[in-house]
């Protein structure tokens, strides 16, 4: 068992509705204060340096659902991209020291060196229910006691997640490879804030990818010859990627299988006419149940979005050439399309998801079958 070292003081989280929330911030002067972007929350109970990673929550302020976090510290392996993504945490408990085999160092260290402010001894059960009964919105982390004039006009000055392209903002700037040259299939990805697990998954399963910015040409990607497109998960406003319908569409017409997830999912209902709607408080977790709509089979997902394609289980609203997969038993909403005539896919949850749960991981064995010289 090994212990950190950290200084703290008071601090506060205040929402743009006005809601005041103290606590303490941890660490010291380093990290710059105050720090303002949309404050949504997760129910995972572990995961929390894969959450912290994961690009799909660049610009936001996490709230941890868990009582306690930190307490099995942080590692080298896990992290779904090179540094943390979010803007801020809020914790009801910071353990002050961590037990694993695997670790590496403790979490307060590891997001002070990337300068992301922790908050703890916050009310976050009272947090989570503000949050779930009037909807995430804006909110800043300070120091002291009270919000100054710093804070006000920070809070002031943060744009509402609607209408933000975050996708092009972690996008990789240039192209790369993942896995054996001389595997079998070759997928291309493209990259809308891709994280690690989904690379890892596909290299077990006998691919190579080669991973392009959001931006890619569809004649760029259709020289290479892939057996397969992949859209990947990421951040913001998928009304805001208005660049990413047009490649898509010009992919799907030239018959190569494409897959998507998450943001991947809400690009393709897009290309095909459908239309995305900003949620109330989204779903964060990996406890969400989704339905198989031609089977009636339950998943358990673990998931991480804030907006949806719009429709029901019987239709995508805008999009006859799509037919829903999925849905979501608690609220209804679209976890799955496919195309009608064309082997084209995607799911709103994360079947890679690490550390879990894996019940949807076999979705990656339909792409694969689906793939262009593949055994059928």
């Amino acid at each position: 068992m090994a212990a950190e070292t950290r200084i703290t003081e008071p601090g506060f989280l205040l929402l743009e509705d006005g809601t005041l929330f103290r606590g303490r911030i941890v660490g010291g002067r380093e990290t710059p204060l105050p720090a303002v972007a949309e404050v949504v929350f997760t129910t995972n109970m572990t995961g929390y340096q894969e959450v912290f990673t994961d690009p799909s929550y660049r610009g936001q302020i996490v709230v941890m659902t868990a009582p306690q976090i930190g307490n099995y510290g942080i590692n080298a392996e896990d992290p779904e991209s090179a540094a943390p993504q979010i803007a801020g945490v809020v914790v009801r408990e910071l353990s002050a020291t961590y037990s694993n085999w695997r670790a590496t160092g403790g979490l307060a260290t590891w997001l002070a060196a990337s300068q992301v402010p922790i908050i703890q001894d916050v009310d976050t059960r009272r947090l989570t229910r503000h949050l779930r009964s009037v909807g995430v919105m804006r909110g800043v982390i300070g120091r002291g006691e009270e919000p100054d004039g710093a804070a006000h006009a920070s809070l002031a000055a943060c744009p509402s997640m609607e209408g933000l392209d975050l996708a092009s903002r972690v996008s990789t700037r240039e192209r790369y490879t993942w896995g054996d040259p001389r595997a079998r299939h070759h997928i291309i990805a493209y990259d809308y804030g891709i994280k690690r697990n989904i690379l890892r998954l596909f290299v077990e399963n006998d691919c190579r990818v080669t991973v392009v910015p959001a931006d890619t040409s569809a004649q760029a990607t259709l020289e290479e010859q892939p057996d397969g497109i992949f859209l990947s998960n990421g951040p913001g406003d998928p009304d805001a990627v208005s660049y990413a319908p047009g490649i898509i569409r010009e992919l799907a017409s030239k018959g190569v299988p494409i897959f998507g997830i998450c943001l991947g999912h809400q690009l393709l209902g897009l290309t095909f006419g459908g239309s995305t709607v900003k949620m109330p408080y989204g779903h964060r977790g990996g406890n969400h149940p989704v339905k198989e709509v031609e089977t009636g089979r339950v998943l358990i997902t673990s998931q991480n979005h804030g907006f949806a394609v719009e429709g029901d289980e019987r239709t995508v609203k805008g999009a006859g050439d799509l037919e829903v997969t999925h849905v979501n038993l608690n609220d209804g909403t679209i976890e799955g399309l496919r195309h009608r005539d064309q082997p084209i896919f995607g799911v709103q949850y994360h079947p890679e998801a690490a550390p879990g749960p894996h019940d949807a991981r076999p979705l990656f064995q339909e792409f694969l079958s689906a793939l262009r010289g593949a055994v059928r």
